[in-house]
């Protein structure tokens, strides 16, 4: 696929640069600054853009923001975030539109190569994918919220593993469950959280926002 990068650590961003090109990818420009992101998306129209959360001038939340713009301008423009600390309103406001096609990693998760390659591929094809440590944090924060609270503990487990993007068949090997388990507790839990029947992959979003925005 084609990518943008948005880093300003040089020795990130050339390591993102050598393992996707090493991978069959191509990555069709590199940045350091929000603006230079919105421009590279504007003209290369690629399959992913991978930005960092703090960019130049003033490493607050600069590369999220152009993110966010870009999602607005194009709604299916493809975005993994990555960012050095959990900040915890990013994921929900890179989620507050339900459609997918978004990512949050802690950059320590950069360096398990087989883990943020299967990020880039989940987010590219319109899927999400949350670091573990993000959904935990949620999960922490948001554990009395009306509708999460009425969950049972695999419920609860079921969601987290959504929550990071994984499929049905990844759950079922990740929690040692039968498909049909798997199915049952997911049809629970668009219950309990009041999701009506709709497209399944929108549905699964939804769910996961329950938690974040509630």
């Amino acid at each position: 696929m084609r990518i943008v990068i948005a880093e300003d650590l040089l020795l990130l961003r050339d390591g993102m640069i050598r393992l996707l090109t090493d991978t069959g990818h191509t990555v069709v420009a590199a940045v350091d600054t929000a603006d230079a992101l919105v421009d590279a998306v504007t003209e290369h129209q690629p399959d992913l853009s991978i930005v960092d959360v703090r960019l130049p001038p003033g490493f607050r939340d600069e590369g999220l923001r152009a993110a966010l713009r870009l999602r607005s301008a194009d709604p299916s423009a493809k975005v993994l975030i990555v960012s050095q600390y959990v900040e915890r309103a990013y994921a929900a406001d890179l989620l507050a539109d339900g459609r997918g096609g978004v990512g949050y990693l802690l950059k320590d998760r950069v360096t398990d190569l087989d883990e943020f390659l299967d990020a880039v591929d989940r987010v590219a094809a319109g899927g999400t994918a949350l670091d573990p440590e993000v959904v935990r944090q949620l999960f922490t924060r948001n554990a009395r919220n009306h509708g999460v609270e009425g969950l049972t503990p695999r419920e609860r487990e079921v969601l987290h593993l959504m929550a990071q993007g994984l499929s049905n068949t990844a759950i079922c090997t990740t929690l040692v469950l039968a498909p049909v388990s798997v199915e049952k507790h997911i049809t629970n839990i668009f219950a309990k959280l009041d999701l009506p029947p709709a497209d399944d992959a929108h549905r699964r979003v939804r769910a996961v926002l329950t938690y974040l925005n509630s």
